[in-house]
């Protein structure tokens, strides 16, 4: 049974994460709308603001204070929830969305970590089973005539993987061209985003770094520009190593026929040419 509190009075029953570098707050409104609608925790068009944060014997109300990015390309992020005694924690976008479930610690009170710690025991155990089948099973078996032996095939020359490109840490700034739109199947929210799909991407620097195609979330930002397939750009932003997926049974013309491996993370200063 959950038991509701004044929030003040819960603070000592609640075991907080505190984020470990820079926080990323929100630009404005439709940043903030754009980013709940990647992490699948609204897709209204009055953004929520406040979120249920819950434990075995209780539960608090939060806000969403900002954001931590991590990861090698820095394409994952981390929330940083504020609570209504001013405390803060870092929780996991998923974790929090769970947490709005009003089945959430009826059937499990496991972690996320717990649940993937959990699954990789179970995977170690079935594949210590399968591997330590006794030896006698196999000196048991029929022995069978010796097959002709076959030639061995020739190995096949491995193909050179194109290096991979080092991208900056900070924001940079960016030139390219419009080169389609394409949808990428959203798993938070479960349904098709938009995305603009972009060619000739350039980093510009000292030294320019041809990143070649990119992807980026169509953004109400970047709607407000009208864009169409052929527009040149320039604007700021992160890059970063993240493939583009494909859409939910998305139209052929929402379709990329070759891969788009980087992403361009919260496009800012944006100029259409």
């Amino acid at each position: 049974m959950v038991i509701l509190r004044p929030q003040l009075e819960q603070s000592e029953l609640t075991q907080y994460i505190l984020p470990k570098g820079d926080i990323e707050v929100f630009r404005d409104d439709d940043h903030y709308k754009e980013k709940l609608k990647e992490w699948g925790l609204s897709s209204a068009k009055e953004a929520k603001r406040e979120f249920w944060y819950k434990d075995r014997s209780y539960q608090r109300q939060v806000t969403i204070k900002g954001y931590e990015v991590y990861g090698g390309a820095g394409e994952l992020n981390t929330l940083v929830i504020e609570f209504q005694d001013g405390n803060v924690s870092c929780i996991h976008p998923a974790y929090l969305k769970e947490m709005q479930q009003s089945s959430f610690g009826k059937e499990s009170l496991l972690t996320l970590e717990d649940k993937e710690s959990t699954s990789e025991t179970a995977q170690a155990i079935e594949k210590e089973i399968v591997t330590s089948e006794p030896e006698s099973v196999h000196e048991a078996e029929t022995p069978k005539k010796d097959k002709a032996a076959k030639p061995p095939k020739e190995a096949k020359p491995k193909k050179e993987k194109a290096p991979k490109l080092e991208l900056p840490a900070e924001k940079v700034h960016f030139t390219a061209k419009v080169k389609q739109f394409a949808l990428v199947y959203n798993p938070f929210n479960e349904e098709n985003d938009e995305v603009v799909v972009l060619e000739n991407v350039q980093i510009v620097q000292e030294n320019p770094l041809d990143l070649g195609l990119a992807w980026c979330s169509h953004s109400k930002t970047l709607k407000k520009f009208e864009l169409a397939a052929g527009d040149m750009l320039e604007f700021d932003g992160k890059a970063a190593a993240k493939k583009l997926a494909k859409g939910k049974d998305a139209p052929e013309e929402f379709t990329v026929d070759t891969a788009v491996l980087y992403k361009i993370n919260n496009p800012s200063k944006i100029v259409k040419k």
